[in-house]
């Protein structure tokens, strides 16, 4: 089996990125399952974000990451979208596409996308149709 196991985004103010992914990623049954200071990795307090017990977005409180990312998380509903979006844009998120279909990419493609305070692009995508 292949693919990708987890991913790590750094970020320059730890506390505000966390509170934005805990509350934007909530609706997709995503929560911080594992944390661990400085003192014990050594170089920068992490948060694992995930679901079913294992976590699979971890940020790092290593500063600013240039060039920007873009980020997707799987939705089971076109409604999880919505609750993303809404989540994410209430936790201080900026807009950069109000949650609806992207034909071009194929006819059920159903995001939403937001930048987070450091710049990245951050969607939620349910590719099931309606």
């Amino acid at each position: 089996m292949s693919g990708i196991d987890h991913t790590s985004l750094s970020v320059t103010d730890f506390a505000k990125a966390k509170a934005f992914y805990t509350a934007a990623l909530a609706p997709l049954g995503i929560t911080v399952l594992m944390e661990f200071p400085k003192a014990v990795t050594g170089n920068f307090d992490i948060a694992g974000l995930g679901s079913n017990g294992k976590p699979f977005f971890w940020l790092a409180d290593g500063g600013k990451t240039s060039p920007y990312i873009h980020i997707a998380f799987v939705a089971g509903t076109r409604a999880e979208v919505d609750a993303f979006y809404k989540a994410a844009m209430a936790a201080g998120g900026k807009d950069n596409g109000a949650p609806g279909l992207r034909p071009m990419y194929h006819p059920n493609y159903y995001g939403a996308f937001v930048i987070d305070a450091d710049g990245h692009n951050v969607e939620a995508v349910c590719h099931a149709p309606e």
